[in-house]
């Protein structure tokens, strides 16, 4: 099993390596590989290359490293997608060939607080509509919603069961969302989220925060979605100026 050794840095070699033994089903998702030791041993390298080369691995996702307990092949997002490109979850869901669904968790409408205000340049007076749900790819859960609407803007004929806010917002009141300001940030294990989307204890979420807006510029809808990053991945193209 010891690698072939080339002109590159042997740490290099060892990456392409375990990508390949990973791509070839040698290693398969989620599992345990051997010790560092063991792992050295087999390849002909040092334990310091073996190290270097893993430290590259986590980095790229490929791999997850937990103290204590050793080194895991980590799972391949299922859905990828450009932060560029404004997808509703549904559709993300649709575009890999699996089945959406929606978990109503809850709904109320409240007053607004200051930056509700400020996100809709509405009044105290208006109400904002919150809706808290989970939604599903062919059953199981992978993105913690809460979005967020001004009452005035929803249709009177608005449903529960139309899974894509932004469907019902476009069909049944007439504003079409045409593009959005997105933060994006990681987040460790959620005590409260992470149990919902039915998470391991070591798998880290993406938190979308989304304010949607009209081809008016009016502020539509804004969103914060929790997507488990074992099953999402986003990547942004930039161009040189």
């Amino acid at each position: 099993m010891s690698i072939k050794s080339d002109n590159r840095h042997l740490y290099l070699q060892v990456i392409d390596r375990l990508k390949q033994d990973i791509e070839h089903g040698v290693y398969k998702e989620k599992e345990k590989l051997p010790s560092e030791f063991d792992l050295a041993k087999q390849l002909g390298v040092s334990r310091a290359t073996l190290r270097e080369a893993l430290r590259i691995l986590e980095e790229e996702n490929v791999i997850i490293r937990r103290h204590g307990v050793g080194t895991f092949v980590n799972a391949k997002p299922l859905f990828t997608s450009g932060i560029e490109q404004l997808n509703s979850v549904t559709d993300m869901i649709k575009q890999v060939g699996m089945k959406p669904g929606t978990i109503f968790l809850s709904s109320s409408t409240l007053s607004p607080t200051d930056e509700d205000i400020r996100r809709f340049t509405c009044s105290a007076g208006e109400e904002i509509f919150v809706m808290e749900r989970v939604r599903t790819a062919n059953g199981e859960p992978v993105v913690y919603c809460v979005d967020k609407v001004p009452e005035r803007i929803l249709p009177k004929t608005f449903s529960y069961e139309e899974e894509s806010i932004f469907h019902i917002l476009d069909e049944g009141a007439n504003r079409r969302i045409t593009y959005a300001v997105a933060q994006i940030e990681p987040i460790g294990y959620h005590e409260r989220i992470s149990p919902i989307l039915e998470c391991d204890p070591e798998t880290a979420l993406l938190v979308l925060k989304q304010m949607h807006f009209n081809e008016l510029d009016e502020p539509i809808l804004y969103s914060v979605n929790y997507f488990k990053a074992d099953k999402f991945s986003f990547h942004v193209l930039r161009k040189r100026t």
